[in-house]
């Protein structure tokens, strides 16, 4: 029926890095990994979940070092294991290491393109927003059909999240880029058999 749900995933953005407090873009899976301040903020996200009373039957995490930090955290609160599922962030290319202001000084006609023109590559041996945008929605609605009638967590990348709030609400995928998501945070998202319904997004515990 157009209202029976079939999966609730609540989204958590892992905890800051040296990288993300620096406005850095990056793809790397080993490096860095949280920062103090991440940790804090994983803990406060922690208590939220216990507050809130989120319900979970199963926990997933991206596979790299920052992800899995944050979700061994999580994983505490409810007793059990998480699984790792291939859900890394878009590879960005030559753009990996640099922040916005360093693109935008050495080459702002990419940045332009970058933000407005989600189908191309941008740099060039980069993922486009699209391909990135595409891959995201393809592995978390295999996770909604695995997990009918459950309650999910995913423990992820911000710009993972900004694609399946893109996909969640069938807005541009130019959008993506205008989506702030902080690092620490929590994101809702109701799946059901026609449509979608963006719950929360961006929630960061004080």
């Amino acid at each position: 029926m157009y209202f029976d749900r079939k999966c609730k995933i609540t989204f958590i953005s892992h905890g800051a890095t040296i990288f993300s407090e620096e406005g850095r873009f990056s793809d790397m899976e080993n490096h860095p990994p949280l920062s103090e301040n991440g940790v804090e903020e994983i803990g406060k996200i922690c208590d939220y979940l216990k507050k809130r009373r989120v319900q979970n039957d199963r926990i997933y995490s991206s596979s790299a070092t920052r992800c899995i930090q944050s979700a061994k955290y999580v994983s505490k609160v409810y007793k059990k294991d998480f699984e790792i599922i291939d859900l890394k962030p878009r590879k960005c290319g030559g753009f990996s290491g640099l922040t916005f202001e360093q693109i935008e000084t050495k080459s702002p006609d990419l940045l332009n393109r970058l933000i407005n023109d989600p189908d191309k590559p941008t740099p060039e041996d980069a993922e486009s927003i699209t391909e990135f945008i595409n891959r995201v929605t393809e592995v978390v609605n295999k996770i909604v059909e695995e997990n009918i009638g459950n309650r999910v967590i995913i423990v992820t990348h911000p710009d993972v999240i900004k694609a399946a709030i893109c996909d969640a609400l069938n807005i541009p995928h130019s959008s993506l880029q205008h989506i702030y998501m902080k690092t620490g945070s929590a994101t809702q998202i109701s799946y059901f058999e026609s449509w979608k319904s963006l719950i929360y997004s961006d929630y960061t515990p004080l």
